[in-house]
């Protein structure tokens, strides 16, 4: 069996030189053109512990019971099924360093050992901090990925090794700029993401992130470099991927592109052919477990929900879905939405009917968003079904649900999600089963960061 390696980042989308824009990732770009790249990757939910726990499960967060943030109540139900868990029944050591955020959450302190273990990790071998102490994030990304090279450099054969290195970039807060950085990242000349207003505050936002995702990029080649140096390159998959989309308005949290679209670059030693290839075709996260299954040769549990996507690395140019399905639950507040998309249309469903607006506390602080709220974005409105047509309008701007036009495909597109909901037995929860039971801000607060219990919708009891 070949060993695995998978490197995670946070909140990063598909902003990355690999899917063409103007950002420090030439490590990720070389390594890129050694692999198999998926064009149109999505998340099953975008927000970071459903995410997470959907690709590492094989099942859709609804199905493993994931549908919140871990550190806020939430937890796969059966832990036995986690990817983790399921390689090491099957011969495989376990291995993390770094975040993990399917259970409870990293704190950065030995707490996280536990949890890891639970999830079927035998070794935890991360920079951890006194209890109580304020972690430098962007340090420890840096010792972890320090700490996943020695073991690969010390690594001895006997069973395959399954590890997972995860970064805290790209999460806000972004690294700060000093004055010499801000000569290498100038806020006048970068790249800013799809859908933000061009600002003197977003570019200044941007060239952090410019920082973040230089520093995400070295840790990542001191990864790879560490398992070529130990002669472990072609005997080892490596699955290189992020969470959802960028920490933006109308990104995180919600169910466009922006928010489910995903970098996800695969390397199958024994596929040279789909090495420096790409694949146009929709895949999702959910398929990764299957994936893994089929190209390791073991028998993929029977209540799997993706597709193995190892016949597309024998033929780049092979389909092997119609459609793909998104979910929100929780963030930091209840949003309870649906989505299924093709590759010419997008139908998203709002549950909640008594929230019509914009749930402020799903869209993370920044200066992003603080522009949007001084124009009045809390006082707006959001449509509880939507429907996009994608040749025509990309950028999902135009809500297309209630034109006579599209009538028939708006049919066709709820028909289709409705059917997708019986299959896999998708129950919305509703509030008298999650108040207390999970933390959770109420629905009108303007930030995530909420300390003060009165100021919750719901705490744990």
């Amino acid at each position: 069996m070949k060993n695995i390696l998978y490197i995670h980042t946070h909140d990063t989308g598909r902003f990355t030189s690999v899917y063409g824009k103007n950002v420090p990732t030439p490590h990720l770009k070389a390594f890129a053109e050694d692999a198999l790249v998926f064009r149109n990757a999505f998340c099953a939910s975008p927000t970071c512990s459903p995410s997470r726990g959907a690709m590492l499960t094989g099942r859709y967060p609804h199905e493993n019971g994931l549908v919140g943030l871990a550190h806020r109540g939430f937890s796969i139900k059966d832990k036995s099924g986690h990817l983790a868990a399921f390689l090491q029944r099957n011969g495989f050591e376990t291995v993390l360093c770094g975040v993990q955020h399917e259970e409870k959450g990293y704190d950065y302190t030995g707490a996280s050992e536990k949890h890891s273990r639970s999830l079927g990790y035998e070794k935890n071998i991360s920079y951890f901090i006194e209890d109580g102490s304020q972690p430098d994030k962007e340090k420890a990304d840096r010792e972890n990925a320090m700490r996943a090279a020695a073991y690969l450099r010390a690594y001895s054969g006997g069973k395959p090794f399954f590890l997972s290195y995860g970064m805290f970039h790209t999460h806000r807060p972004y690294p700060e700029l000093t004055e010499e950085e801000r000569k290498e990242f100038r806020a006048d000349e970068v790249e800013l993401p799809r859908n933000v207003f061009d600002s003197p505050e977003a570019r200044e936002d941007t060239a952090c992130l410019y920082k973040s995702l230089k520093r995400f990029d070295e840790n990542f080649q001191i990864v790879i470099d560490a398992l070529k140096e130990a002669g472990l390159y072609d005997s080892t998959i490596i699955l290189s991927t992020t969470d959802h989309g960028l920490a933006n308005p109308f990104s995180k949290c919600t169910l466009t592109d922006d928010g489910m679209g995903v970098s996800l670059i695969m390397r199958i030693p024994d596929c040279p052919e789909s090495f420096g290839r790409w694949h146009e075709g929709l895949v999702s996260h959910i398929d990764v477990f299957p994936t893994l299954c089929e190209a390791e040769g073991l028998e993929p549990p029977e209540n799997l929900s993706g597709v193995s996507l190892l016949p597309v690395f024998r033929d780049t140019g092979r389909k092997v879905r119609d459609q793909v399905f998104g979910e929100i639950n929780f963030h930091t507040s209840f949003e309870p939405a649906r989505c299924v998309r093709t590759e010419r249309y997008k139908y998203i469903r709002y549950y909640d009917e008594t929230w019509k607006k914009y749930n402020m506390t799903n869209c993370d602080d920044s200066a992003l968003k603080s522009l949007l709220v001084d124009a009045g974005w809390r006082q707006k409105t959001k449509a509880s079904e939507w429907l996009f047509d994608l040749y025509f309008d990309p950028c999902e701007k135009n809500n297309v649900a209630e034109d006579p036009e599209y009538a028939d495909v708006v049919r066709e597109m709820r028909g289709r999600l409705e059917e997708w909901r019986k299959e896999t037995n998708d129950h919305i929860m509703t509030p008298e089963e999650y108040m207390g039971h999970c933390k959770l801000n109420r629905k009108d607060d303007l930030s995530p960061t909420v300390t003060s219990p009165e100021q919750l919708e719901s705490s744990i009891q």
